[in-house]
């Protein structure tokens, strides 16, 4: 494109938003002023300046920076001049960045060529760049925000995230006067970002909608939910299709759900039934196809079923697949990230994870729960930016582990029930396989029958923990257990291994 066609539409492209702003608008905010809130870059590449007046330290959000763009200084105190740089291009292209100043924030926009819309597929959409405009047709397969519009299209190739939809004047938080439905077939046209590990497609303007033939009215389950045992249950249609209903269950939930009956006419209805679920909790997204001869047209419901909770292992819990399934962990807590939400680490014999808060906000505080205790959380395996973490974890079970010193443990009653954590200094390891040792502080002796690797362990997984985290005489340790007496002997009953220190 040559430059002198370039400017008339970005002039115009430019003005209108300007023609947005009032007497509010950001560029002269006491705190923070720009010289210009548009940035405007010749699509051969090149350099632009604004300059700033700021009375504190200002800076750009770094995340929003996309990587075509360079951008010098980012951060700043004061007075002075920023500079915007990109190489050539053939595609238009915008960014929105944010210039914080104290509790003010300044927009930018900066645009380069004109953001025309290329077609595509989802497929092509997912692997290419951010900020280019996309045209993409495809089905509405769920909507997940009637306000701001938020739902996915799907094409053969893939699924992309639509985030936010403009009405038909251009404007947001309309999305109901569109009239879509899950099943419509779409074209839209926005630019791409990507957000964590989530492609979308922002602010999208509705360029045709073809409303399906066939649609779901409703299901006879409440809320879309299996009950544990199973059973049957009915989906009625809308179809206006010319051959009648062809019905599609996802190869992993054909061992366990079946079509019953199917009735037809423009109503029809589909009867299935869930087998009982002896596993953690599962889904299964079941599509509806019709056509009118020349084009296939569906719909799709989504049915979970309650499963049964899975008791299992950090590590067996870490190598499991993020899902809806329920799982119960055991562990002590190794740290606590945000006391607010109990965002925490937890820790058993075999490993580590983290957990993304337990209940509500306020009740990990309420429950007096602390770095040492030892809880029973049952969770689902999640997962962010490829790190695995239990989400939506609830405290079925807990046991508050009280701090003593060795003086205080050999007052207290013997009760299986009941965990201390106690340190010392090894005096003795008197069997090194299972870590039963004798600890000091000086003045008294513990015994400590078991230093095990942690929380759960049992037969040759409560081995070797001496060997492995190399403790020795003249070691500091402290261990997790429950006072116990043999033969007139106070002793830690089942030791767990909480942490230790080599001495200085």
């Amino acid at each position: 494109m040559k430059l002198k066609y370039l400017f008339p539409s970005l002039i115009a492209a430019i003005t209108m938003l300007v023609s947005c702003s009032d007497d509010n608008d950001p560029t002269y905010l006491d705190e923070i002023r720009v010289s210009s809130s548009y940035v405007a870059l010749d699509v051969n590449g090149g350099t632009t300046s604004i300059d700033i007046e700021a009375k504190s330290d200002w800076s750009i959000n770094q995340e929003e920076i996309p990587n075509w763009l360079t951008i010098t200084p980012v951060a700043g105190s004061g007075n002075g001049t920023i500079s915007f740089s990109a190489g050539s291009t053939l595609d238009g292209r915008t960014a929105e960045l944010h210039i914080n100043c104290g509790d003010k924030t300044q927009t930018i926009n900066v645009i380069q060529g004109l953001a025309e819309a290329s077609p595509a597929t989802c497929a092509e959409v997912i692997a290419g760049p951010d900020s280019k405009q996309y045209l993409v047709t495809g089905t509405v397969t769920s909507i997940a925000n009637t306000l701001y519009g938020n739902w996915y299209l799907t094409d053969e190739t893939g699924t992309v995230y639509i985030y936010g939809t403009l009405d038909a004047k251009g404007n947001t938080k309309n999305f109901e006067s569109l009239g879509l439905e899950v099943g419509d077939i779409v074209t839209v046209k926005g630019p791409k970002t990507t957000y964590g590990t989530t492609v979308e497609l922002v602010d999208v303007t509705v360029v045709n909608i073809e409303k399906s033939l066939i649609k779901v009215d409703s299901l006879d389950i409440e809320n879309n939910q299996l009950p544990l045992e199973g059973g049957d249950f009915t989906v009625s249609l809308t179809c206006k299709g010319s051959n009648g209903v062809s019905v599609e269950i996802p190869s992993e939930a054909k061992d366990w759900l079946s079509i019953v009956a199917v009735n037809g006419g423009s109503e029809p209805t589909v009867k299935f039934h869930a087998a009982a679920n002896a596993g953690g909790d599962r889904e299964a997204t079941i599509v509806f196809n019709t056509t009118d001869g020349k084009k296939t047209y569906s719909s799709e419901t989504t049915i979970t079923q309650k499963g049964s909770i899975i008791a299992v292992s950090v590590a067996e819990f870490l190598a499991a697949e993020p899902s809806n399934t329920l799982y119960r962990v055991s562990g002590i807590i190794t740290k606590v990230a945000n006391a607010s939400y109990g965002n925490c680490y937890i820790k058993d014999f075999s490993g580590e994870t983290y957990v993304y808060g337990i209940g509500a906000k306020g009740d990990f505080e309420a429950l007096g729960l602390k770095e040492g205790d030892i809880v029973t959380l049952v969770g689902k395996r999640g997962e962010y930016k490829g790190d695995p973490q239990m989400a939506e974890a609830t405290a079925e079970s807990f046991n508050i582990v009280t701090e003593v010193s060795i003086e205080e443990f050999l007052t207290k009653e013997d009760n299986p029930n009941v965990y201390y954590r106690v340190t010392g200094n090894v005096t003795e390891i008197a069997n090194a396989t299972y870590g039963n040792l004798y600890i000091s502080n000086g003045a008294n002796s513990l015994y400590v029958y078991g230093c095990y690797p942690g929380w759960g362990a049992t037969g040759d997984a409560r081995k070797d923990c001496i060997a492995t985290q190399g403790i020795e005489v003249g070691d500091e340790l402290t261990v997790i257990g429950s006072k116990s007496t043999y033969n007139g002997t106070p002793q830690v009953n089942g030791g767990i291994y909480f942490s230790h220190k080599k001495p200085e």
